[in-house]
């Protein structure tokens, strides 16, 4: 199911009920780019802490906008054993432009050549995409529509307004106290806004929202007197009306937050960033306060990637590269649970899914992180409790089994594979770091020491000194193909990097306290007096 602007508001209702019935709700987000081109040493690398991570990125998500949001609703049907009903459903976004608010977003060709590919409709994001904004943004917005003290600054809503105040005004020449036009083509907080400035600037008008537009009619100054002090369409109850429709998905992220239902997704940290960045609050400078903001937000997340990439190996499962292949590897023979797990349906009005694969349209990916949690928590109990001995099941018991892998976010490329939401961080379980020692190849750089390796294996590279580089890969097998590939090359020297040996600082340090310690011996020799 796809939801506009349009259709928003009138469905808020039923979303609250479902996510308030819901066990857990699966996530997507696609966004207008993932990560800015920064100079190099912006950008990410596998020696960078969680915290430097984290500031670089963090960059990237201020640049970078939500353009969909895909939500899987998943509920246990009550009488029916482990069995569930997911209702999917693809929100369209685009930030809100009302008096102060005009954001500033970009587009990486990359991403949109991307989502294009899979069919993305740009028209709905553009033209029919739910506002929202943060709190920090409301706070300001608000302040300005409850003192009065807004303005309508974009270009677009000043032509639209000015067009709107010309034809009305020569209406008003020729009407007659009691008629009334119709304003066709006018929704959202935008008819809430023409509506004031009309207001404001005709006395002897009143204005009603329709279905079919805003109503206008000529009234005179005490009949327009007496219905802005007695009507129940009062101004001041236009500025709650205006602020809620241009909080748009923002109300209902607040109604997400409330629910406190766990949120599933799939290598799900990009879009933790963007939630904060754009329903909640800027993202802070402190990593640790992003760390807590979260999981206050949403106490209860779970990454598939996570939980996949830990039991994959294991289960000598074939290696996948996204979300589609490991859901199509749960759904086949290779899973020895496939008959016995979970049965899961699609509710009506989002059966799209039920025949048909999307790849990469933001509810279709949620309902597969949705169907990957239950599968991979199934396979999980069957490998605890034996296929002949299995509990009663429910998804207090899959949550059970899932407990180590819960508020486990996955991190790509990054000192430490995954984050910890809910304590310190885990140790890092990478390769080790190689130490290169370069011999007669003046003025080498990082990147020809990257261009060098390339074709065996991949490395970040980081300089240590004029001559020394580190290397770093995710993979232990690529550190000891190049030990062994470079033991004895003439140039290029290869060792284990130790800290204690090889830091710069560390060396440093030592020169300093040995001729500290050279002119203090020197100084009890030469203080000492003659026997």
């Amino acid at each position: 199911m796809d939801v506009g602007a349009d259709e928003f508001e009138q469905s808020l209702p039923l979303l609250q009920e479902l996510v308030l019935g819901a066990d857990f709700v699966g996530l997507d987000i696609e966004f207008t780019g993932l990560r800015s081109n920064q100079s190099r040493p912006q950008q990410i690398s596998l020696f960078d802490l969680p915290s430097e991570w984290y500031l670089k990125t963090r960059q990237s998500v201020q640049q970078f906008t939500i353009c969909q949001i895909g939500l899987s609703v998943f509920s246990s049907i009550e009488g029916e054993s482990n069995k569930y009903v997911a209702h999917s459903c693809n929100f369209f976004l685009f930030p809100t432009t009302f008096g102060v608010l005009d954001s500033e977003f970009s587009f990486q060709a990359s991403s949109v050549q991307f989502l294009n590919q899979y069919g993305f409709d740009y028209n709905k994001f553009l033209k029919n995409g739910i506002p929202y904004m943060n709190e920090e943004q409301e706070k300001k917005i608000k302040h300005n529509i409850l003192t009065g003290n807004w303005k309508v600054r974009s270009s677009l809503d000043k032509d639209q307004i000015k067009v709107v105040i010309d034809e009305v005004t020569r209406w008003l020449d020729l009407a007659e106290e009691g008629d009334w036009m119709t304003l066709p083509g006018i929704a959202g907080f935008q008819a809430f806004e023409i509506q004031l400035v009309l207001r404001q600037a005709l006395p002897n008008i009143w204005t009603v929202l329709r279905d079919q537009g805003i109503i206008v009619k000529k009234v005179s100054k005490q009949h327009r007197w007496y219905l802005e002090n007695t009507s129940c369409d009062r101004e001041s109850c236009w500025k709650e009306k205006i602020l809620l429709s241009a909080r748009g998905f923002s109300v209902f992220f607040q109604m997400l937050v409330k629910a406190q239902k766990p949120l599933v997704g799939h290598n799900m940290m990009t879009d933790l960033l963007h939630l904060h960045e754009k329903f909640f609050r800027p993202l802070p400078e402190s990593y640790d306060q992003f760390k807590l903001n979260i999981h206050n937000l949403f106490p209860v997340l779970i990454d598939t990637k996570n939980v996949t990439k830990d039991i994959w190996k294991e289960l000598n499962f074939p290696r996948v590269s996204n979300l589609s292949e490991v859901y199509e590897v749960l759904n086949s023979d290779l899973n020895p649970t496939k008959n016995s797990g979970p049965v899961i349906i699609h509710a009506s009005k989002c059966e799209k899914y039920a025949e048909t694969k999307y790849p990469h349209e933001a509810a279709y990916d949620a309902f597969l992180c949705g169907s990957v949690l239950l599968k991979v928590a199934h396979l999980l109990l069957w490998r605890v409790h034996g296929a002949g001995s299995l509990p009663e099941l429910s998804f207090p018991l899959y949550l059970d089994v899932l407990a180590p892998y819960v508020n486990q976010v996955n991190l790509i490329r990054a000192g430490v594979p995954k984050i910890n939401f809910s304590g310190p961080d885990y140790p890092s379980v990478r390769p080790p770091i190689l130490l290169l020692s370069v011999r007669r190849w003046p003025g080498v750089s990082e990147q020809q020491v990257y261009r060098e390796f390339q074709n065996l294996c991949k490395f970040d590279v980081r300089r240590l000194s004029r001559s020394q580089f580190l290397l770093l890969t995710n993979k232990f097998k690529d550190a000891r193909s190049v030990l062994r590939e470079y033991r004895g090359h003439p140039t290029l020297q290869i060792s284990l990097y130790r800290y204690w040996r090889h830091s710069p600082d560390i060396n440093c340090l030592l020169q300093v306290c040995g001729v500290v310690a050279t002119w203090a011996l020197l100084a009890l020799v030469l203080g000492r007096p003659d026997p």
